[in-house]
């Protein structure tokens, strides 16, 4: 059975760190490891870093995990 995107990204969250600070280059590395991969934390950074609707910043951040699902 396959596992959920969610947990996909957490294991692999060390990893997606760089990546993802190109992406919001406005994030330190150190937050972003903070997270721990969390999308709720993730979206709340990116919302609050950024200025942006909080769909906004779900939406990057779920993009950014569906590129990155098989890191």
């Amino acid at each position: 059975m396959a596992r959920p995107l969610a947990e996909i990204i957490r294991n692999n969250w060390r990893q997606l760190a760089g990546p993802a600070r190109i992406v919001w280059d406005e994030l330190t590395l150190d937050e972003l490891i903070k997270s721990e991969g969390d999308a709720q934390r993730l979206t709340a950074l990116v919302q609050e870093r950024y200025d942006m609707p909080r769909e906004d910043a779900q939406k990057q951040v779920m993009s950014f995990f569906e590129r990155h699902r098989g890191s």
